[in-house]
Formats: structure tokens, C-alpha cells, sequence
């Protein structure tokens, strides 16, 4: 058994592909850019990024965004990192069933009942299908099957469509080929960023009898079709309550203290139907009993929690001390779960 309590092969393995795959250059610039914001000498901040990708399993990215560079070595063993987690999903995620989180048409099949919101698959031949479901809800949103990081979403008005059977076929031949009802959130996620429906991840591990809810975080949208980062979206992480604990930031030295388009305070955000929401994500997390470690993305409408879709590889969400003044993270709390 590893120091980590993973299997050490396995450690190994994912260390030399790291290894064959690492670019200097990024490595280079981060370490740049972490030495200008917090006053470290570049070339240490260089060698600290190498011995804890090598030596603690911290991505180079944690160790920018978690503020690694002043952080104490007690600290830093509180955080969760990307390497560690990707052992967990290995680890507890059934690759047999891991397929039904990747393919998008298949999580809905399988959730349908949680997802509260009509859903149909793009087939050839069923232009008039598509017509009929746009039209009843005037804005759809599309997804390309496999996608991940807000990647194949698309959002689409009825009212813009001047001929359906072109574009059905457009739709068909770029893959768009699952389309879903637009969701209608809760008037305290509106009140942030009513152009985006805005997600709550909420990272949890179902250990066969007990759903534990690992972190959580809300991330919101700036107008587009998704509240990834890749669309300008950003997060803040919630406490046991649902409350924000502090500015939202990105991956991209972005810090929020208000929403740049609503100028809401994301401090003074609070996640409602906090119990509901807890409620729901245990519900969820028995469907696929095989894959226990999923990251869940789920929104609050006025009636209570839908589902948006699960993670299988759940990502990290952490504390970023210079923005929050946090300076600890959620590993306790994985550790308790799952006894790593």
C-alpha cells in the first residue's frame, strides 16, 4: 500500500504517463505567474511545482489555483487534488458502467426521472418530432452525446428557426443529437445570472449504504449556454449550509467579489433547498450503485433539485486561500469517507 492508500502500481503508472507527457513551457509560466502573484523567487517555485507533482500528487494547475506556494506542508495535505481523485474514479468507479455517465443520450435514459425536464434523441427522419418539442418550449438546449467542460452544448430559440428540416439536418450531421427542455431556476440563482442556468457540483462518495457529501460548490455562468470556464463561468465553494464562502475565481487568475454582469455579491450567496438538495443527491447517487465517486451537477428550480448529469472522473473543487482566506481543504473529509 502507497503512503496515499492507493495501490502503488497504479501510482506509478499514472506518474510516468505524467512524466512523458509534461510541457516545460507550462510549467515555466505557471510557476511564473504563481512567483509574481505571491513574491517567490521563480526557480524555487519551479522546483516545489516538480516535488509535489512527483512526490504528493499535486497537478501543476492544483498548485496554482490552491495557493500552494504559501501554504504550510500541514496545509497542504488537507487538499484534494486532481491526481488523487483520478485514483478514486479509478478505483470505485466501475469501468462497466462507466458509460453510462460518458454518453449523454444513456445518463438520460437512466436518469430520466430525476432529470424533472422532457428530453428526446435526434433520429433521421424526425423533423417534425424536433419542431414539435422546440416549439412547445420555445428555447431548447442540444448536446452532442460525449462532451465534457461545456463542450457540445448548444442553445437554441424556436422562434429563429426559419426551416426545420434544415435545421434538423444540421443538428443530425454536427452530432447535436440529444436535446433537452431549458431548465428554469430558482429565482436566488436568477437573481446572480439569469442568462445562465447555474450549476451546484456536489462531489459525493456512496459507500453501499451511505451517500457522503464530499464538497460542494456553485458556479456560475456569465450569459452563455453553460457556467464552464470555457464559456467565462467561475465558482465559490459552499459550506455545509449552502453558503458561499467567499468570492468566486476561475482557473484563469479571475477573482469575483461581485458577479461582473449582475454585480451580485457572491459572498452573500446562499444555495436554497440546502436539505432538498442533500435529500436528492443521495437519491441519485443509488441509481448506479457501480460507480460510486461522481461529481453531480444539479440545479435548483422553484420546485426543487433536477439533474443535469454526473462526472464519473469528478474533478476537484477547492478552497483558494488568497481569495477565500481559507487556508485548508476537503481531503479529511474524503479521507473519512472512503478511508484512504
Amino acid at each position: 500500500m502507497s503512503p496515499t492508500g492507493f495501490a502503488l502500481a497504479p501510482r506509478l503508472h499514472y506518474l510516468a504517463g505524467r512524466a512523458r507527457r509534461i510541457d516545460v513551457g507550462s510549467v515555466l509560466e505557471r510557476a511564473k505567474e504563481t512567483a509574481r502573484e505571491h513574491g517567490k523567487w521563480t526557480p524555487a517555485v519551479v522546483v516545489d511545482m516538480l516535488w509535489q507533482a512527483g512526490f504528493r500528487q499535486v497537478g501543476f494547475q492544483d498548485y496554482v489555483d490552491y495557493d500552494f506556494a504559501i501554504l504550510s506542508r500541514a496545509e497542504r495535505a488537507t487538499y484534494m487534488t486532481h491526481p488523487v481523485s483520478n485514483q478514486i474514479s479509478q478505483q470505485y468507479d466501475d469501468p462497466a458502467f462507466r458509460h453510462l455517465f460518458q454518453d449523454k443520450v444513456a445518463f438520460d435514459r437512466v436518469f430520466s426521472e430525476h432529470l424533472r425536464r422532457e428530453w428526446m434523441v435526434v433520429e433521421q427522419g424526425n423533423a417534425d418530432a424536433v419542431r414539435a418539442f422546440a416549439e412547445r418550449h420555445g428555447t431548447i438546449v442540444t448536446k452532442e452525446p460525449v462532451g465534457q467542460a461545456g463542450t457540445g452544448v448548444h442553445r437554441y430559440h424556436a422562434a429563429d428557426v426559419d426551416d426545420w428540416d434544415a435545421f434538423h439536418r444540421g443538428l443530425w450531421e454536427r452530432g447535436e443529437l440529444l436535446i433537452e427542455q431549458l431548465i428554469t431556476q430558482h429565482p436566488d440563482l436568477a437573481a446572480v445570472c439569469p442568462g445562465t442556468v447555474n450549476t451546484t457540483r456536489v462531489t459525493a462518495f456512496f459507500d453501499g449504504e451511505k451517500t457522503h457529501i464530499l464538497a460542494m460548490a456553485q458556479k456560475f455562468g456569465r450569459g452563455a449556454v453553460s457556467d464552464q470556464m470555457t464559456f467565462g463561468g467561475f465558482y465559490t465553494m459552499l459550506d455545509d449550509d449552502g453558503k458561499a464562502v467567499g468570492p468566486g475565481y476561475d482557473s484563469h487568475g479571475h477573482v469575483h467579489v461581485r458577479h461582473p454582469d449582475s454585480g451580485f455579491v457572491i459572498a452573500d450567496f446562499q444555495l436554497p433547498m440546502i436539505d432538498e438538495v442533500k435529500a436528492f443527491v443521495d437519491r441519485v447517487a443509488r441509481v448506479v450503485p457501480q460507480v460510486q465517486y461522481v461529481g453531480w451537477d444539479i440545479v435548483v428550480s422553484p420546485d426543487g433539485p433536477v439533474l443535469v448529469e454526473g462526472n464519473w472522473g469528478a474533478g476537484v473543487y477547492e478552497n483558494k486561500p488568497s481569495v477565500t482566506g481559507i487556508r485548508t481543504g476537503h481531503k479529511p473529509r474524503y479521507r473519512a469517507a472512503i478511508g484512504f
